[in-house]
């Protein structure tokens, strides 16, 4: 499978997906580790891929939405952005409302 079909279906399947440096559980950069741990704080279920262990993924993600940075977080298919922008929307309660209404369309 080319991989930006690969990064398509993935998007797709998962409503709350984060595409970073590491694992929640152990993050490999200070921004993922940002991210990661506001998509916990809402206590939400949530996918990821590790860049750093799939070379494809990390050379073609920043083409697939054309956003050039790690990490990257998607909703309902969509990318809503990066750390700062993610972690805006959090502090707003943005983050936690459409997250929710994914997981909720995905469950219906």
């Amino acid at each position: 499978m080319e991989v930006l079909d690969r990064i398509k279906e993935q998007v797709e399947t998962y409503p709350v997906i984060i595409y970073m440096k590491g694992t929640p559980q152990l993050p490999q950069c200070g921004f993922s580790s940002r991210t990661a741990e506001a998509l916990k704080s809402l206590g939400i279920e949530f996918a990821y891929v590790n860049v750093l262990a799939d070379p494809e993924i990390f050379e073609n993600l920043p083409r697939f939405a054309d956003w050039p940075t790690f990490p990257q977080v998607y909703v309902d298919g969509e990318l809503i952005g990066g750390c700062d922008i993610t972690l805006e929307m959090f502090e707003s309660g943005e983050l936690e409302k459409v997250t929710q209404a994914a997981l909720d369309k995905q469950a219906s």
